[in-house]
């Protein structure tokens, strides 16, 4: 890899945060495979950036988020072949050659340095497996890995990058696990595996997950080391002070800072190329919600701890089951930092309770994609349900950022 472009190919890419990271570290993008339409839609915005970014005409970037031109007028100032890498396929065995096809025709018979990404992770976590109880057994994500494999069989990297929740470890009594190291192995691939803690990486959240790292000849990879002082003396306080009050309109398109950036923002390139941000927008709550936030809030600041769903009212009470998942509603503690950002922030806030008790809310997702450490640049397409699921999914840009920075110190 030294001395050249270093490549890969993001599969399973949601909105690109792992790719993100290994961008802004020099390494160049060949594919991204990825179903979900509008996530594809947020990896060509985000292509389209990088492309004027390097050519500097950033400007037109500043103007399509300030909706001074179409989104056509837009995508017409970039090359073809940007956002020709965004495949938006599902990965199966009806797709897979297709997707062959049109990577190889990116390719023209350059090679791949590394692969990248990790399936869906529902059939593996623990969440996932207690919903869906027996069935889980029989849910196809829990081969997707095997097209995975495909990938490496076809394009020979010399390292991957697979990355999934903890509860992998452990799925079907370790089995999947197991399978999938023992096939890696048998391409050559040395293998080392390790759950990193993003807060361990300079994002302010408990994020623990998985990566398993394969290397060409049998080599073992050597993680990161954690360095939790990366966030020491940062808490949410300060990742949110710079911006205005969130509003639940869509079509509110930018946001002025009220203030300065601190040292936290600009030395983790959250506020980095522009002078406003986008996407500073919540959802609306009904009546009865609000009541509870309130409920919340307060037995938090009072009493420093979460509310339980059966210390509510009756008349708030709108689930039957008060046995399991009594902790429905979290409130973030802004003097600290964040618990898990997952998908499900797409369905409801419950669990990202802004403390505001004059003006309760859940988070804006501009306030959720600070905490995965998207930068303020970063626009996500789609509906406001959509870039919810996309940030949740994502793995957060400073840790992607680490693992990219130490391929760079042990093989360039």
């Amino acid at each position: 890899m030294k001395g050249k472009i270093k490549t890969f190919i993001d599969l399973f890419a949601g909105a690109g945060g792992l790719s993100e990271g290994f961008m802004r570290e020099g390494f160049q993008p060949v594919a991204f495979v990825e179903k979900d339409k509008d996530a594809c839609h947020t990896l060509q915005t985000r292509m389209a950036y990088w492309y004027l970014k390097k050519t500097n005409n950033l400007d037109i970037y500043r103007d399509y988020l300030q909706d001074k031109l179409t989104e056509n007028e837009f995508y017409n100032h970039i090359p073809d072949g940007s956002l020709k890498k965004i495949l938006n396929e599902e990965i199966n065995e009806h797709t897979i050659d297709v997707i062959f096809n049109r990577i190889d025709e990116i390719l023209c018979g350059s090679k791949v340095d590394i692969i990248l990404g990790g399936p869906p992770c529902q059939a593996y976590s623990v969440a996932g497996r207690s919903r869906m109880g027996e069935k889980v057994k029989n849910d196809n994500r829990n081969y997707l890995f095997k097209f995975y494999i495909k990938f490496l069989k076809k394009y020979k990297p010399s390292m991957f990058i697979f990355e999934n929740v903890p509860g992998l470890l452990s799925a079907d009594g370790g089995r999947y696990f197991e399978e999938m190291i023992s096939e890696f192995e048998k391409l050559e691939y040395g293998i080392s595996s390790k759950i990193l803690n993003a807060a361990d990486y300079g994002v302010l959240q408990n994020r623990k997950r998985v990566f398993i790292v394969g290397m060409k000849h049998n080599k073992k990879f050597v993680f990161p080391e954690p360095d939790p002082g990366l966030i020491s003396g940062s808490n949410l306080k300060e990742l949110f002070c710079d911006l205005p009050e969130a509003v639940i309109e869509r079509d509110k398109k930018i946001f002025f800072y009220i203030k300065e950036g601190d040292n936290y923002l600009k030395k983790t390139w959250i506020r980095n190329d522009l002078d406003f941000t986008t996407l500073h927008i919540t959802r609306p709550i009904n009546k009865n919600d609000k009541e509870i936030y309130k409920l919340a809030i307060r037995t938090f600041m009072k009493e420093g701890r979460q509310l339980k769903y059966t210390e509510l009212p009756e008349h708030l009470k709108t689930h039957r089951n008060q046995v399991s998942f009594i902790d429905r509603f979290r409130v973030l503690n802004l003097d600290g930092i964040s618990h898990t950002i997952v998908s499900h922030l797409s369905k409801d806030g419950h669990y990202y309770i802004y403390p505001d008790y004059d003006n309760p809310r859940s988070l804006s997702v501009r306030e959720a994609a600070r905490i995965q450490s998207f930068p303020d640049d970063y626009f996500f397409e789609g509906s406001r349900t959509s870039c919810f699921r996309q940030i949740g999914n994502a793995v957060p840009v400073l840790l992607s950022q680490a693992l990219a920075k130490q391929i760079i110190r042990l093989l360039i």
